[in-house]
């Protein structure tokens, strides 16, 4: 009589394969840092190399593209080359390629070699997600998920605090050369610590160049338009126009060769799965959440306030500061409770956060954003566990790899997608609050007529007979001032509705099966 087949037995927690994800996780936050740092300071960067406001957008533009096309390839390349040997050459690659762009003389090079790092270094963000959901037993993926989760999500909130420093204190060559040394010990360190894996090097004879091509169009073409349409009126520009068209091309080809094709280049049939499909969507909204917000709040403390990158930082450290102190509550919850649960109260903890900054004023600053901002630290870390665990946690092990590919592919689309959305939104919404302002401020009000006569005679002393003039200008900046700030405030509302909206779809996730009791534990 045959036996019947056993369970897979589970990972075994060692000392080496803590060390090991610590090495993996070190990679993943200096790679998702890198972006925001970068950001920050774009135009110490611009000076430095004399470039123009239209060459000096393509310093992110480059490295985001690049990266978007890497990210669905990463699992590709992780079952080929093992997670050892793709995380060691993407840290190694963007550790090389940080040294290039601080040795950069011209903005054509700083181009070229951002693209390069953001291909390269691409693959470590997804491949870590995997390695959390292979390498680890079931009962312990909840407390890495946390740390994974914390990563993810600190890394774009500190990383304008960390870029204002850097470049205050030093130079713009520092936001690259502070990779070098972290990223050779991260690349030493998973040479010879991480052996989660064997290569299948056999999958290289069977790339899929077409796919590769096509991936590359539709991606690549899609970042550009999400990214520059906003600021180039959309389809009214030709080369957005352009671009569109290829994405459609492209996608609509490379989902056909997918589909077709024996051995996909990107498996997307991951898809299938329920739980994948919905974690999948609320990861896009994440994205939404995390990049809208890590945009919005630098904005209106830099136009509305007028903040530096430093008190920029300060600010909005608080977020950074709350999610750290979640990350272990929320780890050790998301081992006990339903994770359906905590998401639901993380996504509506957002949904309050947001709805706490409608009522904005042109004073606001550390004080008033402080709740708010705490509360997103909250929510964050309690839905991104919740989420990873629900999309990642259910499928087989075999599928993980490519899965966790396409799981990040859609938080990177969402906020690319959230931020189109919002500045297209935000600009839409200041002009339509412009022109009521300007309908309310007439010269038959007597309001408005107090006001500029108050002060017209504030500036008489020191104007002359250019007081009122002067009057006049201010006072249409103190309008155009208070109309950002009613923009701004709903922007915060649309974000809210989105996240409260998505909570109605959580009573459609299945329950991932709970892990045994001391598996894999020592």
């Amino acid at each position: 009589m045959t036996q019947p087949a056993s369970a897979p037995e589970e990972p075994v927690v060692t000392p080496r394969l803590i060390a090991a994800f610590v090495a993996l996780a070190a990679g993943m936050f200096m790679a998702i840092l890198d972006i925001q740092i970068v950001a920050s300071s774009l135009a110490e960067i611009q000076a430095g190399l004399s470039a123009s406001s239209t060459e000096i957008a393509w310093v992110q533009t480059s490295y985001l593209i690049a990266e978007i096309v890497m990210i669905p390839l990463s699992g590709f390349f992780s079952r080929a080359l093992s997670t050892r040997y793709v995380f060691a050459i993407a840290s190694g690659g963007f550790t090389l390629m940080s040294l290039m762009c601080a040795t950069a003389t011209s903005i054509e090079q700083m181009i070229v070699w951002r693209a390069l790092q953001g291909f390269i270094g691409g693959a470590m963000i997804p491949t870590v997600f995997s390695a959390a959901f292979t390498a680890f037993p079931k009962n312990r993926q909840a407390m890495v998920s946390a740390m994974v989760g914390l990563i993810a999500t600190l890394a774009p909130t500190i990383g304008p605090t960390a870029g204002g420093y850097l470049t205050n204190l030093f130079s713009w060559h520092w936001l690259f050369l502070v990779n070098i040394i972290p990223g050779i010990i991260v690349t030493v360190a998973v040479l010879f610590l991480v052996d989660f894996d064997k290569p299948n090097f056999a999958l290289l004879k069977r790339l899929d160049y077409v796919s590769l091509v096509l991936l590359a169009g539709f991606l690549g073409s899609l970042e550009y338009v999400l990214e520059e349409g906003a600021a180039n009126d959309w389809f009214q520009d030709r080369t957005i126009l352009s671009l569109a068209i290829v994405t459609v091309i492209a996608g609509v080809g490379f989902f056909w060769r997918t589909l077709t094709v024996k051995e996909p280049l990107v498996d997307i049939r991951a898809f299938q799965d329920r739980n994948f499909a919905t974690g999948s969507l609320f990861s896009f909204v994440l994205g939404i959440g995390l990049y809208g917000l890590v945009y919005l709040f630098p904005l209106f403390l830099a136009r509305v306030r007028g903040y530096d990158s430093l008190q920029i930082g300060d600010t909005m450290f608080v977020t950074g500061l709350f999610m750290m102190i979640t990350a272990p509550i929320a780890g050790a919850l998301g081992q006990r409770l339903d994770p359906r649960i905590m998401m639901g109260v993380g996504l509506s903890l957002f949904a309050i956060s947001c709805i706490e900054l409608t009522p904005i004023t042109k004073d606001w600053s550390y004080g008033e954003l402080f709740i708010p901002q705490a509360m997103r630290g909250v929510a964050l870390m309690l839905s991104m566990i919740p989420v990873s665990i629900l999309a990642l946690g259910t499928l087989p092990p075999d599928r993980i790899k490519n899965a966790s590919g396409l799981f990040n592919l859609t938080r990177n689309l969402g906020g690319a997608v959230g931020l189109a959305v919002i500045t297209t939104e935000l600009n839409r919404r200041w002009d339509l609050h412009i022109g009521r302002l300007h309908e309310a401020i007439t010269w038959g009000r007597d309001v408005a007529t107090e006001r500029l006569t108050m002060m017209t005679q504030a500036l008489q002393p020191s104007l002359g007979p250019s007081a009122e003039p002067a009057a006049l200008a201010n006072l249409a900046n103190q309008v155009r001032r208070e109309a950002l700030v009613m923009a701004f405030s709903d922007i915060f509302l649309m974000v809210a509705v989105v996240f409260a909206a998505m909570l109605l779809l959580v009573p459609f996730v299945r329950r991932p099966r709970p892990a045994p009791a001391g598996a894999g534990a020592h």
